[in-house]
């Protein structure tokens, strides 16, 4: 897009959860012309009465435009991408007939590698990776509750000229970084402590800190997770500790997101999670028993929500589950 342009940016919100669609209400209450593409309940909750957004200084209805094609897409100057991490492959497939060749995607979900994958399905798309702190839940269809944060840390590149101004009207605290990676992998380490915990306790973050013994597992997760992070050459915060303690205080009453897909009976992105870990542990032969464990015990009990059947990976082509 031409930066210099004045009309209100043309977004899309391919993945319309709870992160999406915080993030696209945000930027349609400052006058951006916001399109979310979600499951169809949400859908239609939204085209009927808006995007109720709860938060603590308001509680709103935010009109916008959704569907649930991702032609919905086409045109767009930005393409926010909040799938769950299992769906990007299918998702920038999905998209791929209909973007804009100068069509930002910014990639803003749980894990180390998504806009790296992206990339590799959209060559010659810009792509950009962010690191997303914010503690949001749907509360039911057409209805997010904000819980705390909303910072945006975004990759390098000649799109932060337009896009941090609009954060910064939309209110959303975001800067440029040419540090996410180290970034997107601090928060996995925090993702990797909480969120199999909180999932498995059915407890916010707040309440779990306070159980007997999960402080000493929680710091045997980091331990595990940094060493895995040292074999793959990452650098990670001088404050990591900081930031994994903090969480339980920025978000004391935020339930995990692999807590919600548990509840929900939805698909975990636990392997990209912990699995994550296990997976680049076996690469380099480093031990990360509390990891594998929370892994796998994720895995169980979301087999057994799936009637013990294993995941489905989405056939090539397929639009993934929004």
């Amino acid at each position: 897009m031409n930066p210099e342009e004045p009309r209100p940016l043309q977004v899309a919100v391919m993945g319309a959860g709870a992160v999406g669609c915080y993030y696209g209400a945000m930027l349609a209450r400052a006058g951006q012309r916001v399109t979310l593409i979600g499951r169809a309940s949400h859908v239609q909750a939204v085209q009927a009465q808006g995007l109720r957004l709860q938060t603590a200084a308001f509680d709103e209805h935010v009109g916008l435009a959704a569907s649930t094609d991702p032609a919905a897409a086409a045109g767009a100057d930005l393409v926010l991408l909040a799938v769950k991490s299992n769906d990007t492959e299918a998702a920038a497939r999905a998209l791929r007939p209909h973007l804009r060749p100068d069509a930002l995607v910014l990639c803003l979900q749980n894990g180390v590698d998504n806009a790296q994958r992206v990339r590799s399905l959209l060559p010659g798309q810009p792509v950009a990776a962010a690191v997303v702190y914010v503690a949001v839940a749907m509360a039911g269809p057409g209805h997010v509750r904000h819980h705390g944060r909303g910072e945006l840390l975004i990759e390098q590149g000649p799109w932060l000229r337009w896009l941090l101004p609009a954060w910064a009207a939309a209110g959303v605290p975001a800067e440029g970084s040419d540090d996410v990676q180290s970034r997107l992998w601090a928060k996995l380490v925090i993702n990797c402590t909480y969120n199999a915990l909180s999932a498995l306790g059915a407890m916010p973050y707040g309440s779990l800190v306070q159980q007997p013994g999960v402080a000493d597992l929680m710091a045997e997760l980091v331990a595990e997770c940094r060493a895995v992070a040292a074999a793959e050459g990452v650098p990670l915060p001088a404050d990591l500790d900081a930031m994994v303690r903090g969480i339980a205080q920025t978000m004391a009453t935020q339930l995990s997101s692999t807590a919600q897909d548990l509840q929900r009976g939805r698909p975990t992105e636990i392997d990209h999670l912990n699995g994550h870990i296990v997976q680049r542990a076996a690469v380099w032969g480093v031990p990360v028993p509390a990891n594998r464990a929370l892994w796998l015990a994720v895995r169980l009990v979301q087999a057994r929500a799936q009637g013990g059947l294993p995941a489905k990976t989405a056939p090539e082509g397929a639009v993934p589950s929004l």
